[in-house]
């Protein structure tokens, strides 16, 4: 039943997508900063993917200002197809994962404690789903926008990897690649499980309950 949803869509199969850009908010329902670019200077930006995008955006949000989290904002990234509606991504036929963008103040908050919260925050795993969510859209995923990005999202990665194994997990299967392209999904998705929007609302994400290690060498 999931066959087709767990596997990637070749590049030639995937929707044709369109040019314009997703309309969305100007403002972070939570935050109340701007939800897109340009964002302040000296500020960094990290692309996560966790399984559903509005647990993930929510555990993001809430470490807040104090703690360096400039904005985030729902998305997709590491497929094919240009502006894709959440239904195509849905589709498995973008090959698209949903995404979180979190931009922050790296005086604040590092990359490495960025990663740490994503390592901890959901189950790296398991492949083409996250829990009962089963789909391509659903992979545990880090997108680099930078070397050294790569290097931490590997270095952090290695670091988990024998705590996930002693305590029972299988081996990490999470993608790490360069960030082609970061489309925003539409204005409903963004901050979903807010007050303002969705106190109530579903959210199937969870982490392993292992602690994953930073300040090993070259995750600082």
């Amino acid at each position: 039943m999931f066959g087709r949803k767990t596997t990637m869509v070749e590049p030639t199969r995937a929707l044709p997508g369109r040019d314009t850009p997703m309309p969305v908010p100007g403002r972070h329902t939570v935050l109340g900063t701007a939800l897109t670019p340009p964002y302040p200077e000296g500020s960094e930006i990290a692309h996560v993917g966790m399984g559903c995008f509005w647990g993930a955006e929510r555990m993001f949000w809430r470490l807040g200002a104090d703690r360096g989290i400039i904005t985030t904002a729902a998305g997709y990234a590491g497929g094919y197809t240009p502006n894709p509606t959440y239904e195509e991504v849905c589709s498995g036929l973008t090959g698209h994962a949903e995404v979180v963008r979190v931009v922050f103040d790296p005086q604040r908050i590092t990359y490495a404690e960025i990663l740490k919260i994503f390592w901890e925050g959901h189950d790296p795993t398991q492949g083409m789903r996250q829990g009962n969510d089963v789909g391509t859209q659903y992979r545990s995923a880090v997108y680099s926008s930078s070397d050294e990005q790569r290097a931490v999202a590997e270095a952090t990665r290695d670091a988990f990897q024998p705590v996930l194994t002693a305590a029972g997990h299988g081996p990490v299967t999470t993608e790490i690649a360069p960030l082609q392209e970061f489309y925003f999904a539409e204005d409903y998705h963004q901050q979903y499980l807010s007050d303002a929007k969705n106190p109530n609302g579903y959210c199937g994400i969870g982490g392993t309950g292992a602690s994953c290690p930073i300040g090993v060498a070259g995750t600082e």
